[in-house]
């Protein structure tokens, strides 16, 4: 991985650089007024363009680059405001503070909205396996303006952490959170979507098991749940009672405890 900044950029951009390269132990270039497609050639590496209102990450090979947005959290949250429900929310029984554990993070539409709705009393950490996509995604929901203050506020409320489920979950005490949550969807819809698609080499991939199972129970205090397609075979595998939502192609799971 390489850093370097925007076309447009300043000498306080380039120290953001400089810093974010030494974070992730990475090698910042200067950018020279070349185009990123020319600094690749030189240095065939992933790209991280620094902004001054975003990351992009450039994929080796790749003409557009990744950045964070809240995708269907937007439309989620403003149907919250208007009293409406959602799916995610009613499954996991989420309210005011409570607390979820994300385990597939990706980007952090589920998590956006379980903070909206857990509110400044809740708590809600989002886990996600490769370190320079849970950079851009914790960076993101920082900078990220959604125009609402409350969804701004509900963004910089989530923790994300860079580490994959299982050794995470087995270091948890018992009892952390109320809900632990696994949406093991998101890398085929998220690799599916245009623009994105590049994220492809980035995904890391981690099914569940049935140790993966076992401590996500003994992590929550009150469910474990699982969003998945509706023909999916987790769901009778792992004991998960089935929510079942006719006119989509998932459905909800639930343990409680």
């Amino acid at each position: 991985m390489i850093i370097t900044t925007a076309g447009r950029t300043n000498e306080a951009m380039k120290e953001k650089a400089k810093k974010i390269a030494e974070q992730l132990g990475a090698e910042y270039i200067s950018r020279n007024k070349r185009s990123v497609g020319m600094i690749q050639k030189q240095v065939p590496e992933d790209c991280i363009v620094v902004g001054k209102e975003r990351l992009e990450l450039f994929p080796i090979g790749e003409s557009k680059p990744f950045f964070f947005h809240p995708s269907s959290a937007m439309f989620r949250v403003k149907r919250l405001l208007k009293g409406e429900g959602d799916p995610f929310l009613q499954a996991a029984v989420l309210k005011e503070g409570s607390s979820i554990l994300d385990c597939t993070l990706g980007l952090a539409s589920d998590s956006i909205t379980a903070s909206y709705a857990a509110g400044s009393k809740g708590k809600v950490t989002g886990l996600e396996g490769n370190k320079y996509l849970s950079f851009l995604v914790a960076n993101g929901l920082r900078q990220w303006d959604s125009g609402l203050d409350s969804m701004n506020q509900a963004m910089k409320r989530i923790m994300v952490e860079s580490s994959m489920a299982l050794p995470y979950l087995k270091k948890l005490p018992p009892d952390s959170y109320d809900v632990v949550y696994f949406d093991p969807m998101f890398e085929e819809k998220i690799l599916e979507s245009e623009g994105i698609k590049a994220l492809r080499n980035f995904a890391v991939y981690e099914d569940l098991s049935e140790e993966v199972i076992f401590h996500a129970k003994r992590a929550a205090r009150k469910r474990v749940v699982l969003k998945d397609h509706f023909k999916s075979s987790r769901f009778d595998r792992y004991g998960f009672k089935v929510i079942e939502r006719k006119s989509s192609k998932f459905h909800f799971g639930v343990i409680e405890k």
